[in-house]
């Protein structure tokens, strides 16, 4: 019997340059989430949000890195430890979790639940990195940080709440990379991470690369995490997200990847961040959300 799903929204946009994917839980839950989950055949339990003050009433230095700019760190830490928990209580019940974001900070929390006390892989889709540290960062924004975090990469070794224990960097693949720091590149380069481009999808088709992504995640023995940014597809498919940048995935491409995800049968954990509705049409990319959610979870045509 497939395992119940429970979703757990963190509306966070600490780690944003811009306002309104603290609303993206919101807008993924009216999107028609329920729906698509019940229409895959999953029972799916809303757990709520993890408690996240509004930016616009905290300081955003109030916490700053001994090295660089890393803003809100105080607020992030109090939620990815809050929503880690929650994860990690998710599993232990033997139930699936769904994180919806929020900035994609809050995948420090998704990914630190879901690896404690597990050895798990990770799949990261997004057209970022996120591998710079507030040493490196140019913005300080920490939704451009949070895969160097769970990896302890840099100053982010000195931060235990961020690092995934049961997490390795050969067990990490990255997938559609198309607007990369220069620090950032190197850093990848150097790392034990394997990273493909939107070049590499160009070249050898989106099934090739997933697979071989899948390949490198599920060597881990408990399973993985599937880290799915919305700005991974291309604008026209997803229009609301903060960071969009042109040359994304398709519609098609995007569900073939999570349609393999759910055929691995290794799915652990799953989250879907960056949805801002303030910057959507007609609630489009939420919408979009629901369905990949569902294909990740087992959803398929016949």
């Amino acid at each position: 019997m497939t395992r119940p799903v429970r979703i757990i929204g963190a509306p966070t946009d600490y780690g944003a340059n811009r306002r309104g994917v603290d609303m993206g839980p919101s807008a993924i839950r009216y999107g028609g989430l329920a729906d698509q989950l019940a229409d895959a055949g999953v029972t799916a339990i809303d757990d709520g949000d993890v408690e996240a003050p509004p930016a616009e009433v905290r300081d955003p230095d109030a916490e700053a890195p001994a090295e660089g700019s890393a803003k809100f760190l105080r607020e992030t830490r109090d939620v990815v430890t809050s929503l880690s928990d929650r994860v990690a209580e998710t599993l232990a019940a033997e139930e699936r979790p769904l994180v919806l974001g929020g900035d994609h900070s809050v995948a420090i929390g998704s990914v630190t639940g879901s690896a404690r006390d597990a050895d798990i892989g990770l799949v990261w889709f997004d057209a970022h990195g996120d591998f710079n540290t507030p040493a490196t960062s140019p913005s300080g924004n920490v939704h451009g940080m949070p895969l160097a975090a769970v990896l302890g990469v840099g100053d982010f070794a000195d931060t235990p709440w961020a690092n995934a224990d049961g997490l390795r960097e050969e067990n990490v693949a990255v997938v559609g990379l198309r607007d990369v720091d220069d620090v950032e590149r190197d850093a990848i380069n150097d790392s034990d991470v394997t990273a493909f481009t939107m070049s590499d999808i160009d070249e050898r088709g989106i099934d090739a690369v997933v697979d071989d992504a899948l390949e490198v995640a599920c060597a881990a023995p408990d399973g993985i995490h599937v880290s799915l940014d919305l700005d991974w597809l291309d604008p026209r498919e997803a229009p609301g997200v903060g960071t969009p940048v042109r040359g994304g995935v398709t519609y098609r491409e995007a569900h073939f990847a999570l349609e393999s995800v759910a055929r691995t049968g290794e799915l652990r954990s799953l989250e879907l961040v960056e949805v801002n509705p303030i910057l959507d049409e007609h609630n489009e990319t939420a919408a979009l959300a629901t369905e990949l959610a569902a294909s990740g979870l087992g959803k398929r045509i016949l």
